[in-house]
């Protein structure tokens, strides 16, 4: 049973991370077979799909793109969907930024262990102001 909860939030999460990248993108929906919602390495900037990421500490939106699932070693930082689609704390040049390698909080017990997404989709810059 826990098995079949911790997949339900799993796709409820891919699906929010995947409407709000298109919805801040402004561009129609299309969904990819990726597990986190996004497409492949084509992907990226401007692309249909695309992942947008709000760094709070800066102000700016960042296109990024979709590479792989990491496994849960290393350090990684949080990416959370919010009102500004999904945020997180520090981006480029700013102590505390990963490099994309980020995890989602599925489980939302606050802490990184199995029941999380780990994946990398770095930020490319420049960032901007507005979507």
């Amino acid at each position: 049973m826990n098995i079949l909860n911790t997949l339900g939030k799993a796709a409820l999460i891919s699906a929010s991370i995947a409407v709000s990248s298109i919805a801040f993108a402004g561009q129609g929906p299309k969904f990819s077979s990726n597990v986190h919602g996004f497409d492949d390495a084509s992907g990226g900037r401007g692309n249909v799909g695309a992942p947008v990421v709000f760094v709070t500490s800066q102000g700016l939106y960042y296109d990024s793109i979709a590479l792989a699932d990491l496994p849960m070693t290393g350090d990684f930082q949080q990416l959370i969907p919010g009102s500004n689609g999904l945020e997180t704390e520090y981006g480029p040049g700013d102590q505390g930024h990963r490099g994309g390698r980020w995890w989602i909080d599925v489980d939302g017990n606050g802490y990184q262990n199995d029941g999380d997404l780990f994946f990398l989709c770095p930020l490319i810059g420049p960032g901007r102001e507005t979507l």
